[in-house]
């Protein structure tokens, strides 16, 4: 695995998000009320919809496009609902933000 610098966590409002785009796919880049920062894959299991538009609350994310709620944590659904999607290990230090890809190209949205 490789650290890729993404930006600073001032880059992103709280309870907002960022799109990352990589060669493995867009990731959705979280940080809460509390200050903690996620990066999970940005889709939706259930019909692919853009979780970085999604709604931030707690240590979840609320689909755009059906309501699905996502743990920022663990990528799982919550709720009665089933499916998840990749966590992306994530480093914060000191504001800046890194995350670990195999891929070695990188643009943000």
């Amino acid at each position: 695995m490789n650290w890729f610098h993404i930006g600073s966590i001032d880059d992103i409002p709280l309870r907002g998000a960022r799109c990352v785009k990589t060669p493995q796919g867009k990731i959705g880049v979280f940080r809460t009320a509390e200050n903690e920062v996620f990066a999970i894959e940005d889709h939706c299991p259930h019909k692919g919809g853009p979780l970085s538009q999604g709604i931030v609350h707690g240590n979840s994310v609320t689909c755009p496009l059906h309501n699905w709620v996502i743990s920022l944590e663990t990528g799982k659904a919550l709720g009665a609902d089933e499916g998840s999607v990749r966590t992306i290990p994530l480093r914060n230090e000191d504001g800046k933000l890194f995350i670990a890809l195999e891929a070695v190209m990188m643009a943000a949205e």
